[in-house]
């Protein structure tokens, strides 16, 4: 079962290198605390599931690389192929520089129509490399211009296409304080087109990671690379396989490894309404966690914090809820670690932040002519702000 990687813009192609860079780093890495074995079996599947045929004896990553600007890309398939261990193929990359700027309307109405044909097919091709296609994943930027709308669009193209192929999109939440004046709407676009078409998004945001490399790895001048090695290791440890109590890996059964579907009961779902939207959340009510542990002491590991009821929703139990892999092989250099995936109320509040800004923005006509000279017209505005409004009101419901 294999991975398309699909990196969409400057940020998503300088991820989607540190992303290959840490899933190689670790299948080679040397291993003390698990059998040969199963780190073998570790080994071949990590490269089944990421990379194609050895050329040269070199692995290719299953990858399509897509920017506007052709140095970028240019610079990522250099980058890969000079460190001699990992390389992208000789015809995974698209760019067609434009005269637009950094719009995301541009991106989603006309990039992305204009050149719909020659993207498809390189993702055609890459999938048709796989023995067995199991999914996409979409790395991209959430308040980004062009290339946010671009991904927001080739992601609803890959819904349409490969309608039984899960489809996940890692997207960069932005600074609080902001990189680009119109971020807002760039974002409650991103994340009302991305709801209808994509399975899952598996979000992180700019200032925890930049926490991270300031409070955690004492990094004094944090550049944008120090925050996508961080990802990146965040993502392998998430990606890498694990085994079942069955003795199988875990993401063999599920296309991402993932089980992203809640079904809750028929009866006794909570009505919107019920709460007030502006009550305080004291904590974060979930519907789903998934607790990845690797490495030294896993099975020892006291887990009964994740089991109480008080962190779920009413409607679900927390065995329902909450679910546990482990494997005592170790994620790259570290002894032991974790990593918690979470389905829950965290994105509210900063969700409701950027929602709110956007919308004082479009009641004051702020920068409005820019997307709609490109086709993107009020109404579209408001058909993304009464959706995410909705998602905001479910999850303080839960």
């Amino acid at each position: 079962m294999s991975i398309v990687t699909l990196q969409l813009g400057q940020c998503g192609n300088q991820i989607g290198f540190e992303v290959f860079d840490a899933l190689f780093s670790d299948s080679h890495c040397p291993q003390r605390l698990c059998s040969k074995r199963e780190n073998e079996a570790y080994q071949a599947s990590c490269k089944e599931r990421f990379f194609s045929e050895e050329e040269n004896g070199v692995p290719i990553a299953r990858a399509v690389l897509v920017d506007m600007e052709p140095k970028v890309i240019n610079q990522t398939l250099l980058k890969a192929a000079q460190s001699g261990r990992w390389k992208y193929g000789q015809h995974s990359g698209f760019c067609q520089k434009q005269g637009s700027g950094n719009n995301w309307a541009y991106g989603y109405s006309v990039h992305g129509p204009r050149h719909e044909e020659p993207i498809l097919n390189l993702i055609q091709k890459e999938a048709e490399k796989c023995d067995s296609l199991s999914g996409f994943f979409i790395i991209m930027s959430m308040a980004g211009g062009t290339g946010s709308g671009l991904g927001a669009f080739v992601t609803q193209n890959l819904q349409d296409q490969y309608s039984s192929s899960l489809k996940m999109n890692q997207i960069i939440w932005p600074y609080g304080t902001g990189e680009v004046i119109v971020q807002n709407y760039n974002s409650i676009l991103t994340l009302s087109h991305l709801y209808r078409s994509s399975d899952a998004l598996l979000v992180h945001e700019n200032d925890a990671v930049h926490k991270i490399c300031a409070k955690l790895m004492n990094i004094k001048h944090i550049s944008f690379s120090d925050i996508n090695q961080v990802l990146a290791h965040q993502l392998g440890s998430v990606f890498q396989p694990t085994y079942s109590a069955e003795g199988s890996f875990h993401y063999r059964r599920n296309p991402l490894g993932i089980d992203w579907q809640v079904r809750p009961p028929l009866s006794g779902l909570p009505t919107l309404g019920k709460t007030s939207l502006n009550k305080e959340l004291h904590f974060n009510t979930s519907i789903a966690n998934l607790l990845i542990l690797r490495g030294k002491d896993v099975h020892s590991a006291d887990l009964g914090g994740f089991k109480d009821p008080a962190l779920y929703t009413s409607w679900l139990a927390p065995d329902n809820a909450f679910n546990v892999w482990k494997t005592q092989r170790a994620f790259s250099k570290y002894e032991k670690s974790a990593a918690l995936v979470s389905n829950s109320q965290f994105l509210v509040k900063p969700l409701d932040v950027i929602v709110g800004k956007a919308w004082n923005m479009f009641a004051s006509k702020a920068y409005i002519h820019q997307y709609t000279k490109f086709g993107i017209e009020e109404e579209d505005f408001l058909d993304s702000f009464t959706l995410l409004e909705q998602v905001v009101a479910s999850y303080r419901n839960l």
